[in-house]
């Protein structure tokens, strides 16, 4: 009997050493793949409920027209997925800046991250076409054209990445310590703009500045530029009202931002929330363009009554100088992006149709 026992007893302990040494071997395997295959994992969780975390790289402060609409689009696509995808905003350039967004969201370092592709220059030269259009005036409709041309004109530099988002700012602005009304008052001018928008200020006589947003605050403050170009909005969201005198009412051109996504990670998610994300890209530029229009006015008014800043209109005569000259340098472009053998005048009489449908 105790032989029989002692039989047993080490039969069992046997099996258990194999089960154990089975149920390792798996734990390793599993843990390797997990390791090797992220995103694949990702989708599984994500498919039987778990929450899925997405890192939004950008490049300005959250007080801005892009953070307020980055935060507006998070929150509704938590809602919209009831809960299930949160998106972590990096704001300010403290994961990726304006610089490295491109690379930093190829390589996963951010899943999402904010472009304005007037801080690319070169690198979309349809769209610069488009930007300094004279119809452009209103961030909803200049949102929603943008949006079509970049749908049906991809840009090549974008193609490995998924767009989930495509809105512009309104007509963008000079404001400034002097009075600038003309192009002997804008001539010699330091004034910021942002990339590929430089040749505007250029053909108006002015010396751009380029710098960061977050930059020219402090570069107003100490009387390194003589001015800033942006949205209307920002006298009020980035309080430059407190440091300018003026602003011209002459919308210089438009600057396009989009958010772009890590290809792999957007495959990795349920077929439900990338149906969630397309059905939003539609939606947001009509709904990010309202929100910068139905804002401006009062802070043109709050610059207006709290900080005296004047607003400057130019008369008909000087204001057809300056369209004139933009409309040289738009031509310009569209000759260099002919000759890269791009539809340059296809595209321009595409823009054309859609500023008669969506411009107001």
């Amino acid at each position: 009997m105790i032989k029989i026992k002692k039989l047993g007893y080490l039969f069992v302990c046997a099996v258990l050493l194999v089960l154990a040494a089975c149920g390792s071997t798996s734990t390793g395997s599993n843990s390797a793949d997990a390791s090797a295959n992220h995103a694949a994992n990702n989708d599984s969780a994500a498919s039987s409920g778990d929450k899925i975390r997405l890192s939004y790289a950008f490049f300005s402060p959250p007080e801005t027209y892009p953070g307020v609409v980055a935060q507006m689009w998070a929150d509704e696509l938590k809602e919209r997925t009831n809960g299930r995808v949160e998106t972590e905003i990096y704001f300010s350039g403290t994961l990726l800046d304006a610089s490295n967004m491109l690379d930093g969201v190829a390589n996963g370092i951010a899943d999402i991250g904010l472009m304005a592709l007037s801080y690319e220059p070169g690198k979309f030269p349809l769209i610069e076409i488009a930007e300094i259009n004279r119809g452009l005036y209103h961030a909803e409709s200049a949102s929603q054209i943008m949006n079509k041309l970049i749908e049906e004109y991809p840009p090549e530099v974008l193609q490995n990445y998924e767009i989930l988002k495509v809105f512009t700012t309104d007509g963008m602005a000079i404001m400034s310590i002097d009075p600038i009304s003309s192009l002997e008052t804008i001539k010699g001018k330091q004034l910021r703009i942002g990339g590929a928008l430089t040749p505007v200020l250029e053909r108006l006589g002015a010396v751009p500045v380029g710098m960061s947003q977050a930059e020219s605050i402090e570069a107003l403050q100490t009387g390194v530029i003589d001015g800033t170009v942006g949205d209307r909005q920002t006298l009020k969201t980035v309080r430059i009202a407190e440091m300018v005198n003026y602003f011209t009412d002459y919308p210089l051109a438009v600057t396009t931002l989009v958010a772009i996504m890590n290809k792999d990670k957007y495959n990795s998610l349920p077929d439900d929330v990338k149906q969630v994300l397309q059905e939003m890209k539609q939606e947001y530029p009509a709904k990010a363009g309202r929100y910068l229009d139905e804002n401006t006015e009062e802070a043109i008014q709050w610059a207006i009554n709290e900080h005296g800043v004047q607003k400057i209109t130019l008369d008909p005569a000087e204001k057809e100088k300056w369209d004139n000259l933009l409309i040289e340098l738009q031509n310009e472009y569209i000759r260099k992006a002919a000759e890269q053998g791009l539809p340059a005048e296809e595209f321009k009489a595409r823009l054309d149709e859609l500023v008669q449908e969506y411009a107001k």
